[in-house]
Order: C-alpha cells, then structure tokens, then sequence
C-alpha cells in the first residue's frame, strides 16, 4: 500500500484515490521571466518520480502542471530588457522545456498557460464576490478576506491572529486586512491588462493556480505538489479561495518538495545564489545532474555542491559497470524477482523514500557482479532487473558505453579520437612496446579519460 506525506496533517496517510484507479494531479510550475535553476528542478524531478510511480501502479494520472506566464516579475524582466512580455514568456516557455527535457523529466498531461484561462479565473471571481469572500478594495482591486475562511493558515500551520499582528500596512492600503490577497489587479500605464467586470487589469498570481486546477481536475482531485517555498501563502491562498467557491475539500494530499540549499542557505534567485540548469549541464551529463536531484529524500533539503555531483557521477558509474558487456535481452529472471525487487518498491510505497531505493540498486549491482563471470546469463538477468528499477526513476535510460563515452564533461566530442589512441595502444602493446603503451595511457589520462583491461578487449569512460 502506497503511502504519502501530507503536508496538511503532517502524516503518512494510506493512498486511496477519489476516482478508482483515476488520480488527478497538480503542481504547480514555472512563473516564465527567466531561465530555470537547479531548485526548480529538484522540485520537477520530484514530482516527475511520483508520476512515474502512479503509472507504474496502473493508476489513469492526469498530470497538470501550470506555466504563470502574465505576473510583476515578467512585465519587470521584460521593461528591464526592452522586450516584449509575450516574446519573453515564449522564449522562456522553450527553454524551460528543453531543460526538462534534458533532465529526462516527462512532459505532464495538461500544461495550461494562465493567460489562456482567464474566463475561469474570472468566473471564480465572481463567485467568491457572490458568497462574500471577496469584495472590491478601494482602489478597485478585486481581494479575498481571508477572516470570512475559518480554515485559513491550517495548511502552513498559523494563527490567522498571529499572521495579522506580524502583518504591516500601509496608510492608504486599499484592503480590509492586511492578510487579505487580491485576485484581480487594476491595470497600470502600458501594462498588460484584459477586460472583466471590475475594469480592464490582470489576475493576481494566487487564483491563476485554483482557476486551472479546478478546471483541468475538477472542484477536488487527489494531490498537489509544489517547492516547500509555496506551501504559504501560495498553497494556503489556493486552498482558501478554491474551497470558499466550491465547497468542496480541494485537494486530498498536499506534497511540498525540500529547498536546494548552497552554504546551507536556500538556493534563489533573490539571494543570487542560483544556478541555472543549463549552465550546470554545461559541465555535466544531465543523468548525473538527475541523479544527483534523487540522491535524497524529496521532503528533505539537498546541498548543492561539485562535490555532490562528483559523488553523483561516481554512482551512476557503478550502477552502469553492472550493466556492462552483459546481454540484456536475456529472458527474463520470474522465479526470484519479487524478492529482488522488494525493497525497491517497499521503499517507493513508504512515502517515495529515494535513498533507500537507490541503495537497494547498489545490492543488486553487487550481486551482478559477483555473478559475471561464473554465470553470466544470470548476470544478465539480473542487469535486466536493474535496468527496469533505475528506469522507473528516470536512470539507466542509456546504454553503458554512451554514458561512460559522454562528451558533457569535455568541449568536444573527441571520442573518435580517443578511440585511435587506444588502437596505438593496442599495438604497442602487440610489440611489447611498455613505453609507448604507457605514455598513451597517461595521455588519455590527462584528457580525463580512464582505459580498463579486460580478456574481451580494452574499454574507456570518461573519469
């Protein structure tokens, strides 16, 4: 029985759908202003091993992820570049996908783009104005009162009181009280703006998130994920604003993915201590960079570091050695893979704990290669097992030799010729030539290139 962490009860709950055999799920995505960093990826990688796992349950998942692509933050980038704000957002939508696709992070079902669903947000609106959770702020602003929510803050787990007294506001602020959230903001010179019954203006960023999710999911669906950053007041103004117009309970499971920290501080873009994906994948092979995201439980912070992802790459090189020179289409192993495979899945059904997932891939590559050379059809079998485990996580998608021959750690692709090199090595060491055999050996080794001698031949990997 698979079962998850609920960030709103702060326990492990047995997963039942609301649907049999049909989960709705929502996370929430990227506000398009600028490249995505290693944070964001953590969180998507996260969510794309839960994904992976549904469907290898053989639940029917119906995947949302939202791209904000009209906010504060894209029509400052976009003033501060002299760009259009639809060009900017296009060309961040791209690149945010190539990324994601490069991490091996499956696309989700339904990607909807809050500028295309804004009769829905205004539909919302109105109802919340209708049943009195809304009203219009004196400078024409549409915001929700969080007082009319007896549930408000039990999601973050704060006091409504205590959140008002810690609350500053200003002289002329045109809200009721300070934790109030607007919904719907009045249009500003040269902004982008759209018609409602409130005037010309733009959603606020919280009721982006409800609008779709209520209407790509339905008034409740099973879970919604997110970075830990957005469980307040995001996630809290979500579940608000989502419950007061349909009264319905919103969400089922709430799953908040841990920080990526540098220095033990979290890794964003307001401290300037990001790093983008694709600057990081200039130097790494993205598999290594995935690895590296799965290394620790999702709920916990992960440290960012070249240490870590030299760690990463020292792993996946073990677990790719097993699955090296052996015949992976051998028939398959039935007899003893359920208790081969047992603390695999026991592990993903506890709450998705990776670690100990990936530390049982570590045990059945031992036992590979205890098993190469005196039974390698079992071997095989075995290899076969693990390539089938590290794929359900995204890993072990390769073949062994195209990730031990990678090019992402050197500038070009010289893989030709390292392969002459090795061929000159080949025949000084015919003529017993140990001088020049070894020089060449060394000269790959500067190239970051390690050679390993076997009775079937001389194979490489990029160090």
């Amino acid at each position: 029985m698979l079962k998850i962490y609920d960030s709103l009860t702060q326990t492990k709950k047995n997963f039942t759908p609301r649907k049999p055999g049909k989960v709705g799920m929502y996370v929430c995505g990227m506000t398009v202003y600028d490249f995505c960093h290693i944070g964001h990826a953590r969180t998507q990688v996260a969510f794309d091993v839960v994904n992976r796992y549904l469907r290898h349950l053989g639940y029917d998942v119906t995947y949302v992820r939202n791209i904000t692509d009209i906010d504060d933050k894209i029509i400052n980038r976009s003033i501060e570049q002299n760009e259009d704000w639809q060009t900017l957002t296009a060309r961040m939508i791209e690149a945010m996908r190539e990324d994601f696709s490069a991490l091996n992070i499956l696309s989700p079902d339904k990607e909807p783009q809050a500028t295309q669903m804004l009769p829905q947000m205004l539909a919302m609106i109105a109802t919340l104005i209708e049943k009195n959770y809304a009203y219009i702020g004196n400078n024409g602003d549409v915001f929700y009162a969080v007082d009319k929510y007896s549930k408000y803050g039990e999601l973050a787990k704060r006091c409504l009181d205590d959140l008002h007294a810690g609350a500053r506001i200003e002289v002329n602020e045109a809200k009721t009280q300070p934790m109030d959230f607007v919904l719907w903001k009045q249009a500003k010179l040269h902004e982008p703006a759209w018609d409602s019954p409130w005037g010309r203006g733009r959603p606020g960023w919280h009721i982006e998130c409800s609008a779709m999710a209520n209407h790509l999911l339905g008034a409740g669906f099973d879970i919604h994920g997110g970075g830990c950053d957005l469980l307040f007041p995001h996630h809290e103004n979500e579940r608000a604003q989502s419950e007061a117009t349909t009264g319905e309970t919103f969400v089922n499971f709430w799953m908040h993915a841990g920080f990526v920290q540098v220095d033990n501080e979290k890794m964003s873009k307001s401290l300037g201590n990001f790093f983008t994906i694709r600057d990081v994948l200039q130097d790494h092979d993205p598999e290594v960079v995935r690895y590296f995201l799965l290394s620790s439980h999702y709920r916990s912070p992960i440290n960012y570091s070249l240490e870590g992802l030299q760690q990463a790459h020292s792993s996946l090189t073990r677990l790719y050695g097993a699955l090296r020179h052996l015949d992976l289409n051998v028939a398959d192993l039935e007899d003893a893979q359920e208790e081969l495979t047992k603390t695999f899945y026991a592990a993903l059904d506890d709450d998705f704990n990776l670690p100990i997932a990936i530390a049982s891939l570590f045990e059945l590559a031992k036992t590979i290669q205890r098993y190469r050379e005196s039974d390698p059809r079992y071997a095989a079998q075995l290899a076969k097992i693990l390539r089938k485990l590290g794929q359900l996580l995204g890993i072990l998608t390769r073949d062994p030799e195209s990730f031990f021959h990678g090019k992402y750690q050197l500038a070009t692709d010289d893989a030709a010729e390292i392969e002459a090199l090795i061929s000159k090595r080949k025949q000084a060491r015919l003529e017993k030539d140990w001088a020049a055999s070894d020089a060449i050996r060394d000269e790959l080794q500067r190239r970051g290139v390690a050679i390993e001698d076997s009775n079937t031949g001389t194979t490489w990997r990029r160090l």
